[in-house]
């Protein structure tokens, strides 16, 4: 009952995302934003997450485990390289950024989903006392804060006229993809020890 629990959060994560990722890269080439393009490869990441686990659910072996981490791992390192560059362009080239009415209900829609989600995963993980589950929890919650932090940068820059809060924002999902891959190599070091 419970591992069925979670495998259908996971499948709702992956199709949530699925759509997500087309809404974003629509709503991003419109308004060449940076914010909601990194948003829409964190939401990439995410389905790559949710079907690692859905992968290590299937067969809960501790190799499959430590494996499925490491590429959730790498996929946010890659996301924080990104991201850096590309926010650290827009800025030292003062572009800016259209305004996403879109992207604004999108991602207000989304965070709330994301933390929903989110507890879900932390409960049901932590009753299965699946590791993985539980890191794939934290990355869904991690989407629902960065879809807020999006969420700030396009409604300062579309009511403010703030065209900075949108790399800015981009400098927030950075600081968040850093800080999971910090988390999962001191949690697959601490289990080897």
């Amino acid at each position: 009952m419970l591992l069925g629990r979670g495998v259908r959060l996971e499948y709702a994560t992956v199709g949530w995302n699925v759509v997500g990722l087309v809404v974003l890269a629509c709503t991003a080439l419109a308004a060449r934003s940076v914010a909601l393009a990194g948003f829409g490869l964190d939401s990439l990441i995410e389905i790559g997450a949710s079907i690692v686990v859905l992968w290590e659910l299937s067969d809960t072996h501790a190799g499959r485990q430590q494996r499925a981490l490491r590429l959730i791992g790498v996929a946010f390192a890659l996301l924080a390289i990104y991201l850096t560059v590309q926010s650290s362009i827009v800025l030292a080239t003062g572009y800016h950024p259209g305004h996403s009415p879109a992207g604004i209900v999108w991602t207000a829609v989304t965070a709330s989903m994301m933390f929903a989600l989110a507890a879900g995963k932390a409960r049901t993980g932590a009753a299965l006392d699946n590791p993985l589950l539980r890191t794939e929890g934290r990355v869904t919650l991690v989407d629902g804060i960065l879809a807020t932090a999006v969420l700030a940068g396009l409604i300062g820059n579309a009511a403010l006229g703030w065209w900075w809060a949108d790399p800015a924002a981009g400098y927030v999902l950075v600081f968040y993809a850093v800080r999971d891959v910090h988390a999962i190599v001191t949690d697959q070091h601490t289990e080897h020890h």
